[in-house]
């Protein structure tokens, strides 16, 4: 009974000491967000889709516009969420916090419609091959209403990348460094700016496969009232 109440207390605890910066509780596909630097924004049914809400974030100017050093600004700002211990680094300790509480859809699968049509910025090129299990996989045996599956963080994403916080150890040493995840954050928006023009226009950004979901299902709903 003693120690039942200890590990509800600690769990308590930890609920409290990461809600206010991290949000945690999975929703439906249609309302989850993922930005260029792996952040979750999730927003309630019926809610418009979260990715005005990262933009905001990161349009410090409130000009419209997110060129890459906003981006930049905006990336490093989440990194020192994840580096809880402020040590310089993301560790396979705060890497399995962000898939395990932070964004849990990174450990589960997206199902495709079959017949539906998946499309990635210019350049992305896809989800790609990844290290360990996540990536795109093909339809498996007895899963005859499904065309594909997409793992990770991929289906809720701008530029597709089924993990993109462990994606960018680019050493392959298990440390991120500050200097490795603004690397990568740097080619996302080089991927995301197909038009050179050094700024991101939330109207300009493409739709992810989460948020043509949720416009179709949204349409559905519509069409049968």
């Amino acid at each position: 009974m003693m120690r039942a109440a200890r590990l509800a207390m600690a769990a308590t605890v930890v609920s409290v000491a990461v809600a206010p910066t991290l949000a945690q509780a999975p929703q439906r596909a249609g309302e989850l967000f993922v930005s260029p630097s792996g952040q979750p924004f999730r927003a309630p049914a019926g809610a418009p889709y979260p990715v005005a809400q990262w933009f905001a974030q990161a349009d410090k100017r409130g000009d419209g516009k997110v060129d890459k050093g906003e981006l930049r600004a905006d990336a490093e700002a989440f990194f020192r969420v994840l580096d809880k211990n402020g040590d310089g680094v993301i560790d396979p300790f705060e890497l399995q916090a962000y898939e395990q509480d932070v964004v849990p859809e990174i450990l589960g699968a997206y199902r495709i419609p079959e017949g539906q049509v998946i499309g990635f910025p210019r350049g992305a090129g896809g989800p790609g091959p990844r290290r360990g299990l996540f990536g795109r996989r093909q339809q498996a045996p007895g899963d005859p209403g499904e065309a594909s599956v997409l793992d990770g963080a991929a289906p809720y994403e701008l530029v597709p990348d089924p993990e993109p916080v462990a994606s960018t150890d680019f050493a392959g040493d298990g440390r991120i460094t500050l200097a490795e995840f603004l690397r990568a954050v740097d080619q996302r928006f080089d991927r995301l700016d197909a038009k050179h023009r050094g700024f991101l226009l939330l109207a300009d950004l493409p739709k992810t496969v989460a948020q043509k979901d949720a416009d179709q299902a949204a349409r559905d709903a519509a069409a049968r009232r």
